[in-house]
């Protein structure tokens, strides 16, 4: 991301936090103090975003630098960046960036876990995140999910044509509904339906979409499209997609499956705790 986007972005973020600044920093430290202070996992995770944030922390006035690679997994008790600079302007972005470090850790971590399960049974289905990500954190929590080894689908609205079911219900069905995408659609887009139906996946894959979502379907159900497809030599024509409800309780009995892509909001909405802190090591003289 950006450096001076992302640096921007958390000068808001700390705004929230801190709207008339840090008035316990202001009363005890005095001003001009510099210190050196180290960025510290607390619990173990994937490494995810760090060089974002540390260069944004530059354009701020930081002078930081990383210990760890992205994509790397690290320890409790283990430090992963160096922070040198103005004490108060530290201490005021600390607890920002230790927030959004946890989270994005977090996603990377979890999604690795996911695609090490899909992977032991199924080595050929991605493991996909949704377009449900914590709002300002869009292309950093997709940016994570790609450093944990899944696929980011959507980067948002303008990226991808999916037709989900109020569209479908909007323009009086699925046959509309696909002949008014295609007859639309850049050279550059494909075109992806939302469906929670066996009769309306079939119909879909007839049609020749680039791809079907099969939402909220349950294991049997998504083994008899996948049954169905194959019978009609339309399996290998379509991308099958399944969605809803995916969670470690059940991802690796849709993975035995053989559908192309899971995509969960589990990684983005829900990820691993990685805990993190921030301790001043020395006063710089």
């Amino acid at each position: 991301m950006d450096p001076y986007i992302l640096a921007k972005r958390i000068l808001e973020w700390v705004e929230e936090d801190a709207p008339l600044g840090d008035i316990t920093s202001e009363y005890l430290v005095p001003e001009g103090t510099k210190v050196e202070a180290a960025i510290i996992a607390k619990s173990e995770g994937v490494v995810a975003c760090l060089n974002d944030i540390v260069q944004a922390l530059r354009v701020l006035g930081i002078d930081s630098r990383t210990l760890v690679r992205e994509g790397e997994s690290i320890r409790g008790s283990q430090e992963i960046a160096i922070l040198r600079g103005d004490a108060k302007r530290i201490l005021l972005l600390e607890r920002t960036v230790l927030n959004v470090l946890s989270i994005l850790f977090g996603i990377a971590t979890k999604t690795k876990r996911f695609v090490e399960m899909v992977r032991r049974v199924n080595p050929r289905v991605r493991v996909a995140a949704t377009r449900k990500t914590i709002p300002g954190l869009r292309e950093l929590s997709k940016k994570a999910v790609a450093i944990g080894g899944g696929d980011t689908h959507r980067l948002s609205l303008s990226d991808a044509i999916l037709i989900k079911d109020n569209h479908i219900a909007l323009v009086g069905g699925v046959e509309r509904a696909i002949e008014l995408a295609r007859s639309r659609k850049s050279f550059v887009h494909k075109v992806e339906i939302e469906v929670s139906n066996i009769e309306d996946a079939l119909k879909a894959a007839r049609l020749g979409v680039d791809a079907i979502l099969l939402d909220n379907m349950g294991v049997e159900e998504v083994a008899q499209v996948l049954g169905e497809l194959s019978r009609l030599g339309l399996r290998d024509k379509v991308i099958v997609e399944v969605s809803g409800g995916i969670d470690e309780d059940n991802i690796v009995e849709y993975a035995k499956l053989g559908p192309d892509v899971i995509s969960t909001s589990s990684i983005t909405m829900r990820p691993d705790k990685v805990d993190l802190s921030l301790e001043i090591l020395r006063v710089i003289p």
